[in-house]
This record gives structure tokens, sequence and C-alpha cells, in this order.
């Protein structure tokens, strides 16, 4: 599942990838969206992982599939910030992947005067990390009380505006030309999934949902007073605690880019087309 080694960046951009589809996939898995045909099986460790596949006799698996290769895309060329995973009949739950980019630098070797690359993050650590972020996204799916019936599933991706070309649309995704506030159907509940650094990504996995549907939680992962509306300033600022609020502004919600985004300069979002979901298994 994973990539042996983690020391170059194809290999930590190979590991980004995979944990993001393995992540979306789980979600739609256990969340019941898709015929069992529309996975394939892969095991970590003991845990069972449904993946899914490009299942021609259905249409809605497809199109996911379509769109995470989109953000693969946008991945790949280091423009995207966000991507947002959520269920809209009235908006009642998200998924929130966060990503930032690093550079190595030469760090001085001061023993022998000379400039080198010196190895940061060990790769089994890595490795631990992805297998953790998935264990605990798996347990946190078998905790959450089913979805309404009718229901729309949709995806944006936020990108760094500084690096990002004006035209630039992933494949599957089209400009959001008027990106707007959601309002969540409900009491918004954040918790925390976990986070995977490499010496050259960094992936963050956040889930807001109903109170009501969490059946139980394990405390670490929640986030007391959790915003659903969240203002960065910069890549490398923590998130603010603020009042709780059922304003979603998804143009807030991924790591900013380093200068403030103000009312002249939006920030950029594409967008598929929304996918009804009436085949829920």
């Amino acid at each position: 599942l994973f990539p042996e080694s983690i020391t170059t960046e194809q290999q930590s951009l190979v590991l980004v990838k995979r944990l993001l589809a393995v992540s979306v996939s789980c979600i739609t898995y256990m969340r019941g969206l898709f015929p069992e045909s529309s996975y394939g099986t892969r095991y970590l460790d003991d845990l069972c992982l449904k993946i899914l596949r490009e299942d021609k006799s259905c249409l809605g698996s497809l199109q996911i599939v379509k769109w995470i290769q989109g953000c693969f895309d946008a991945l790949e060329k280091q423009y995207v910030s966000g991507f947002f995973h959520f269920f809209l009949m009235e908006f009642t739950e998200l998924y929130q992947f966060k990503f930032k980019y690093k550079k190595k630098v030469p760090q001085m070797d001061i023993s022998s005067n000379h400039r080198e690359f010196v190895t940061g993050l060990c790769s089994e650590d890595v490795k631990q990390a992805s297998r953790l972020l998935l264990r605990t996204l798996y347990l946190l799916m078998q905790d959450l009380g089913p979805l309404p019936n009718d229901i729309t599933l949709t995806m944006k991706l936020l990108y760094y505006n500084d690096v990002t070309p004006k035209d630039y649309q992933p494949p599957g995704f089209k400009e959001d030309a008027s990106p707007r506030d959601l309002f969540f159907g409900g009491v918004p509940f954040n918790l925390r999934v976990g986070s995977v650094s490499t010496d050259f990504h960094h992936m963050k996995v956040r889930v807001t949902t109903d109170k009501k549907r969490v059946r139980k939680a394990d405390s670490n992962l929640i986030q007391k007073n959790g915003p659903t509306e969240i203002s960065h300033q910069g890549l490398d600022c923590e998130e603010e605690e603020e009042e709780e609020s059922t304003k979603i502004n998804l143009l807030n919600l991924a790591f900013s880019q380093e200068e403030a985004i103000g009312p002249e300069k939006k920030r950029k979002v594409s967008e598929p087309e929304k996918l009804p979901l009436n085949g829920k298994k």
C-alpha cells in the first residue's frame, strides 16, 4: 500500500495520493454510497481496506474516481491547498483534507563545515502515522449514524493563489464562479482524524458531522469549540478556536497562503458537477 521508502519527493507524493484515495474510498464505503462491486480489497496489517475502482456498472463510483484523479493532478503541480468532500441535502457532513508542501533545505554539518541534505523524518515513522490515520478514520466511520437517503455528494478544490495559474482546472473540475457560505443542517461536531508529514508534504484530515449522528467518539478526536468557519493568515499558523457556528465559509477552510486574501483577491476554487446519490446500497 505504501512505498518501501519515503525519502524522495516522488515517493512522498505517491504516499499522499494513496492516502487520499484510500481515505475517500473508506468514506464512501462506510457511508454506504456504492455497491460492493465498486470496490477492490487490500489489507493494511489486520485492517481490511475497500478501495474504489472504475466500476462501469456504477456511474457514481466512476465519477468519484475521476474527481480523485483530478485532485492528483493538482497535487502533482503543488497547486491544491484543500480538498473538501461533503454531502448536501441540507449541508450535513464535511470531510476536510488539507495539504502543505515543504522543500528540503541544506543544513550545515558543523563538524565538516559542509552543507548537505540531512535526512529528516524516518520512513517507518511516516508509515506508522499513515496506518494510524486510516485506522482512526475507519473506526470513526463505524461510529457515525446513517446519512439521509436523498443526498448529493460534491467536492471542492482550493488552491494556493500565488502559484496556481488563473486558467488552471484539473481534469473533471470547473471553476466555482460563485463560492458561497453553506449552512450546516444541524449542530456541527468536529473531529480530528489525524495528520501525516513527510519531508516534502503535510496532509491533515478532519471531519465535521451532525452531533446527533455521533454515537460515540474518542475524546482525543473531539475538537472542543471547534470552528466550522476558519480564518488563516499564514501557512504555519494553528487553527484558532472560535465560537461554534453553523456557517461554513469554504474559502477559509483551507490553509491560506502567506499573504492575506482580501476582497479584491478571491481564492481560486474548483468544483465538479453535483452528483445525485439516490442509489445508496
